[in-house]
């Protein structure tokens, strides 16, 4: 595959998700995801966008991965709330919640969450589930605010310390990819600037791709409106520069979260179309992180969900909710 072709896709294919969901789920996002929930002020003259719902005796968060809302999470957050209080929310400068400070690392992820946690007055321990990148948000909080998490669940955490081992060529191809992707993000953000995204032609008419089809009407319009302000473009090529450190670490083989509960849910993944020797690089890398991620904790399980893709919350968001149902079951 050619390198920009790599670069391009790699924005676009980001929060995507396949539709295959159980018919007692919703299909679509209710259109009530196309205007803020709660908006939380955090700091002086910001405010993060929380949308609660449920009861229970425990309340649960849910952290997207890159790229995406809380919009992700409306088939879980649908399912779980008859059985708990949980909450999703918007990162800084997604959605409907401010801008943040740069860069938007994990630091500032875990700082901004700690935050809202004690402003919205959420009643801790709180069981923590995050998707992708949010699984990274979500130990980096537990590692820091202990007493304050009953639990994880981490949702097809990506895989780590695969960059160093790939083939020369690869790692090169890498960056060029990863150069050509800013500059992409610079011509969106610009475009954003100039107030003509939503009218741009030729190669920035892929800064907004099509909605996905789980996204009713209402809410895919609400999408494309914050996307179109530079605020999300500048949030989004933060977080992917940030993303590179985080995920070229391993997960460190002393990594340690002591006896709380944390459930890795694992998507299938052969890694298609991609050469042996960098399949074999990825396939261990991941397997490695979620072999770590269980022994760091002496409550630490794996869970492999078959017949998804990596947006385990939208293809199966049952796996999801049994997952954190065991964990409240075992820690009440």
């Amino acid at each position: 595959m050619k390198v920009k072709c790599r670069a391009v896709a790699s924005i676009l294919l980001l929060a995507s998700g396949a539709i295959h969901a159980a018919p007692d789920v919703p299909k679509q996002t209710p259109d009530t995801y196309a205007r803020p929930g709660e908006r939380v002020t955090i700091a002086p003259g910001r405010a993060l966008n929380l949308r609660c719902s449920g009861k229970g005796p425990r309340t649960v968060v849910l952290e997207a991965g890159g790229n995406a809302d809380s919009t992700t999470w409306f088939r879980v957050q649908s399912l779980l709330s008859a059985s708990a209080r949980v909450c999703s929310y918007d990162r800084a400068g997604y959605g409907f919640s401010d801008k943040g400070p740069m860069p938007r690392n994990l630091q500032a992820d875990v700082d901004d969450l700690h935050a809202l946690i004690k402003a919205a007055k959420l009643k801790t321990p709180v069981l923590l589930v995050g998707h992708s990148l949010g699984s990274n948000i979500v130990r980096s909080y537990a590692q820091q605010h202990r007493r304050e998490v009953a639990g994880l669940v981490l949702v097809d955490p990506p895989e780590q310390g695969a960059q160093a081992k790939m083939p020369q060529q690869w790692q090169r191809d890498d960056e060029a990819m990863r150069a050509q992707r800013n500059e992409f993000l610079d011509a969106c953000t610009k475009a954003a600037v100039a107030g003509t995204l939503d009218s741009a032609d030729g190669p920035l008419k892929s800064c907004l791709r099509a909605p996905p089809e789980w996204q009713s009407p209402a809410v895919a319009a609400a999408t494309r409106a914050y996307k179109l302000k530079p605020l999300y473009w500048q949030t989004l090529h933060s977080e992917l520069d940030e993303n590179v450190a985080i995920f070229a670490a391993p997960v460190p083989a002393d990594a340690s979260f002591g006896s709380l509960p944390v459930v890795v849910l694992s998507a299938g993944n052969d890694y298609p179309g991609l050469p042996d020797e960098v399949r074999k690089v990825l396939t261990d890398a991941r397997n490695q992180t979620r072999e770590r991620l269980v022994a760091a904790s002496t409550k630490g399980r794996r869970v492999d969900v078959a017949g998804t893709s990596h947006d385990i919350q939208l293809d199966q968001p049952q796996a999801v909710v049994d997952a954190v149902l065991g964990v409240i079951d075992a820690t009440r």
